[in-house]
């Protein structure tokens, strides 16, 4: 079964992660349910570091001075190779809804410039975001409204 990082985020995320369930699982027992799922060791292993990275973003303080309400995001060279003109659009996109600022649209790119997917697709970028908004304190209302747009592919109003 040929699967990448993303699709062992995924998985998680919908089999673990995203449930209300207050019992955290054992790190080695998810471990071994992903092998028998056919996920390999070496992407599980940079998955559990992409979580890892993820968890420890959330912890840093916002940052100061660097970006504003009007800011626009210029991507280089290799943030266009990963996020096409389509994927750049949508993060506009749901800024414009408030569903990210300026650091959780950062959050974002760092985290797909971490997958090692030449480009991501769309419907990727959106779990990306559906994860990033996870694990920050405080947007509730965006991540529904985004767990709604993956899960249901018809979103609600935001406010």
């Amino acid at each position: 079964m040929k699967e990448n990082m993303l699709d062992i985020l995924m998985y998680l995320f919908e089999n673990y992660i995203s449930d209300e369930v207050e019992l955290e699982p054992d790190e080695d027992i998810l471990r071994s349910e992903l092998v028998s799922a056919g996920f390999r060791g070496n992407d599980i292993e940079k998955a559990f570091d992409w979580l890892e990275d993820l968890a420890q973003m959330q912890e840093m303080p916002p940052r100061s001075g660097g970006f504003g309400e009007q800011s626009i995001r210029v991507y280089t060279e290799h943030e266009q190779e990963r996020l096409d003109a389509d994927a750049r659009g949508f993060l506009l996109f749901l800024e414009q809804l408030d569903v990210l600022d300026s650091l959780s649209r950062e959050l974002v790119i760092d985290r797909v410039m971490a997958l090692e997917a030449e480009e991501i697709d769309l419907d990727q970028l959106k779990w990306v975001v559906l994860m990033v908004l996870f694990n920050l304190p405080g947007q509730e209302a965006a991540y529904a409204w985004m767990e709604d747009l993956v899960f249901n592919e018809a979103p609600g109003s935001l406010h």
